[in-house]
């Protein structure tokens, strides 16, 4: 019995001497976060925790996790599922005690800033779009071009402020000051929660900060915005070794939905189609507007 039990030893010594045996490499999980943030368009395009979570979920489960790496490339967009999708990050890091690291790659501005932010540290390349900590709403005004086209104007509501901010009505001074006091609201939660994220590696002034500018990463970098300049791969092989193992976690899509971007694949063809047009065309410009306004 005993030597039994010494060459089972014996063997098992050897076999955990094999170069695919030995010790496991470290594995990092990969997310990207790309786009706008918010359902944009008919087809509910842009990023929202409704059809990231699953991603998160199974992420932060891989076996020998050693990190999560979320690479951001957003201009922004819908504050609240901004922190909704920054704080369950945060939640699922916390709650698996794993590191998590953000890579910003062409833009991680406004909403995109707040996503980087659920990072542990954050890179970008020099280049990078970084910053835009503010709040922004924009529209058009037509009340004068109506007028001129000899259009009647009919709208009837029940609440004497269920139409504010109507484009087709002259602007009034009352409802500018409640939506910036909402804007104001919005903008203290980002400060708070960039303060929380950043602490005292921001290097200058608030003003500066939280003015809504935007900076290259290098500037990015002096204001403490992020912590080192870098990319994906080479940042992981160096914190966790050349052995590191990727896993990524891109969202999954059907034949259908590549081909024409159909929201159900069950869905007609021809009816789809031309739908599928109509309101690709609608969230085409409004995801160009929101990348414009970085000058990409």
């Amino acid at each position: 019995m005993t030597r039994h039990l010494c060459y089972y030893r014996a063997m098992m010594t050897w076999f955990e001497k094999l170069p695919w045996v030995g010790e496991r490499a470290p594995v990092v999980a990969v997310l990207r976060l790309n786009g706008v943030i918010g359902q944009v368009g008919g087809l509910r395009r842009g990023l929202a925790l409704a059809t990231l979570d699953e991603r998160l979920e199974s992420a932060f489960k891989t076996r020998r996790l050693s990190a999560v790496a979320l690479g951001v490339n957003s201009p922004g967009g819908a504050p609240a599922q901004s922190a909704m999708i920054a704080k369950r990050i945060r939640d699922l890091a916390a709650e698996k005690d794993i590191p998590v690291f953000t890579f910003i790659e062409d833009v991680g501005a406004s909403g995109g800033y707040w996503l980087a932010c659920a990072g542990d540290e954050i890179f970008a390349q020099p280049s990078s779009i970084v910053g835009s900590i503010g709040v922004v709403s924009g529209g058009f005004g037509f009340a004068d071009m109506i007028k001129k086209l000899g259009i009647e104007r009919r709208l009837h509501t029940s609440g004497d402020k269920k139409a504010m901010l109507d484009p087709f009505a002259p602007e009034k001074a009352a409802e500018v000051k409640h939506l910036k006091a909402l804007q104001k609201e919005i903008h203290d939660d980002f400060i708070t929660m960039v303060r929380a994220r950043r602490g005292d590696r921001l290097a200058t002034t608030d003003k500066v900060l939280f003015s809504g500018a935007f900076w290259t990463g290098t500037k990015a970098l002096e204001l403490g915005l992020i912590d080192g300049l870098g990319d994906l791969r080479s940042v992981m092989r160096e914190k966790f070794g050349k052995t590191v193992k990727f896993r990524n976690f891109d969202e999954r899509r059907s034949w259908w939905q590549r081909r024409f971007s159909l929201s159900a694949p069950d869905a007609g063809i021809s009816e789809s189609m031309s739908l599928n047009l109509a309101d690709n065309l609608l969230a085409a410009v409004e995801e160009r507007l929101w990348w414009n306004r970085f000058g990409l």
